[in-house]
């Protein structure tokens, strides 16, 4: 399910979506990296809670594209590249972008909401989680017609939750706020009768 076999054309024509929001955090990251332009990216992108108490609310968007170094951007982009396809092709294109965004968003409403004003974070890992919360709503739903996906699904969720807890530097509120969000849209989105009707509907276009 998340072994991907495709070449770089077919996954960028068959995940189109996942594709473009990799494609998207690397050019920005390199971006960061620019004399003069990452630093302004640095001070008007990064959700600072203070900044965003002043109004800067595009913040709690632009925080979930930005980065703090390769590692960062690689692990998470490696995370979606590994997750995002198949929920993409469950979901479809729109109903994918709105868990992601939403996810990250939300994740990081809630840091600032529960964080102090001097607290400063970002990252995409709000959204990465809001994908594996959406697999979790779909675990739910294949509990019984399923076993083997609770199986594969249940172990990454629950090692990521507590990989939150246990490293230095993580942002836990982008972590559970995500999490949380994906997997109600998740039970939204990916309801048996939904799924089936949005499949009846594409077969019945072609």
């Amino acid at each position: 399910m998340f072994s991907r076999t495709e070449n770089f054309k077919q996954y960028t024509k068959y995940y189109p979506i996942v594709s473009t929001l990799i494609a998207i955090n690397f050019i920005i990251y390199v971006l960061t990296l620019l004399p003069g332009v990452g630093k302004l990216i640095e001070i008007y992108g990064v959700q600072v809670n203070a900044f965003i108490q002043q109004g800067e609310w595009w913040r709690v968007i632009s925080a979930m594209f930005l980065h703090v170094d390769f590692s960062h951007v690689f692990f998470n982009m490696f995370s979606l590249f590994l997750f995002g396809p198949e929920l993409e092709k469950i979901a479809g294109k729109a109903r994918f972008i709105t868990i992601y965004l939403l996810s990250g968003i939300v994740g990081n409403i809630a840091t600032y909401l529960f964080s102090d004003s001097s607290y400063a974070s970002l990252g995409a890992s709000g959204a990465i989680f809001g994908i594996f919360g959406a697999f979790g709503a779909l675990v739910f739903y294949t509990r019984r017609t399923m076993p083997m996906l609770r199986k594969l699904i249940l172990p990454i969720i629950i090692i990521s939750v507590i990989m939150t807890f246990l490293q230095q530097n993580v942002n836990v509120y982008a972590h559970l706020g995500g999490l949380v969000t994906g997997f109600l849209l998740g039970l939204i989105y990916l309801h048996p009768k939904r799924i089936l009707s949005w499949r009846k509907q594409k077969m019945a276009g072609k």
